[in-house]
């Protein structure tokens, strides 16, 4: 829509809302900047597209005259009509929205959802204090999530170099994408491997490099009755923790940590102590960052290190 036009119909609504008598076409030609046509015809053409266009949109626009004298129709907009009601959230909803916030982590989606949140805070509706977690200055993205993410959502074949835990050399891998799950704190790519003939479950971080789409959209579907996050659980659950850390987080925060956690006990006033397996120094290091100053790493010291480390290039950025 351009600029021109976005703006009349703005200034349009404006007039209508501010009024609670019905406005005479005329009246809305002398009052709406933009309604300068040389002519009448030229006019009326004009206003006519605009309020279809507005009633598209889903804009209560209604027709009434204001006495049962009054032989022209007019227009107004009732407040009451156009107004949003009050956005309510329960508990769950409101955990959910702030655990779909994750994703500004590794996603170009950081402005958008953290304003998203911001506005819903400023509305009294509190999300997880997870949610507020760093944004990625502290390098915890996949560098492949972004072409991975856009694959799936495509439907195109993938080409990257894999590094697989165990083998010495990395490995070329062709897939069909069927999905990006989140678990526990790292994220993978659910796809159907093209040269082994056979679904396979990737650990977005061991992937190298960039990773290439292929092919047409639209290419790949998603066989019916997949349940990617049991792919998930299942690759997950043979990769026991090698590690245990001791984490203390605030209370009412770090809800992810709280879920994934072999075990919580109360600690001093206003904070927990939780135990959290991990196999990846570098990764738990990054997972733990996020939540600010929320989470505290006890031990081991190795953990305890990689944190502060990140933590402090982040504050000299």
């Amino acid at each position: 829509m351009a600029a021109k036009k976005t703006e009349r119909l703005l200034n349009l609504v404006i007039c209508l809302l501010a009024t609670r008598r019905y406005l005479t076409v005329q009246q809305i030609r002398e009052a709406v900047p933009g309604y300068d046509a040389d002519n009448e015809e030229a006019f009326r053409r004009m206003f006519e597209r605009d309020k279809e266009e507005l009633r598209e949109l889903g804009v209560p626009l209604e027709t009434g005259s204001n006495s049962h004298w009054d032989d022209e129709v007019g227009y107004r907009i009732a407040r009451r009509d156009y107004q949003l009601p009050e956005l309510v959230l329960e508990p769950d909803e409101a955990a959910a929205l702030g655990l779909a916030a994750r994703l500004w982590q590794s996603a170009p989606l950081a402005g958008a959802t953290g304003s998203a949140l911001l506005k819903l805070r400023a509305a009294g509706i509190e999300t997880p204090a997870g949610a507020t977690g760093l944004e990625p200055r502290i390098g915890a993205s996949e560098p492949a999530f972004e072409d991975v993410l856009a694959a799936v959502t495509q439907g195109r074949r993938l080409r990257f170099r894999y590094r697989t835990a165990g083998r010495p050399a990395d490995e070329d891998r062709h897939v069909e994408p069927w999905g990006v799950v989140s678990w526990r704190g790292r994220w993978y790519l659910v796809a159907y491997d093209l040269v082994r003939e056979a679904p396979r479950v990737f650990r977005l971080s061991r992937i190298l490099g960039d990773a290439r789409a292929e092919g047409p959209e639209g290419a790949v579907t998603v066989p019916e009755g997949v349940d990617l996050r049991a792919m998930v659980a299942r690759e997950a659950a043979e990769m026991q923790p090698q590690q245990t850390a001791r984490v203390r987080v605030r209370s009412g925060s770090c809800w992810e940590l709280r879920r994934s956690a072999t075990s919580t006990t109360p600690d001093r006033d206003g904070w927990d102590l939780v135990e959290l397996g991990f196999s990846d120094t570098g990764r738990f290091a990054d997972r733990i960052a996020g939540y600010g100053a929320d989470a505290v790493v006890l031990e081991p010291a190795e953990a305890r290190q990689a944190v502060i480390d990140r933590l402090t290039a982040l504050a000299t950025a």
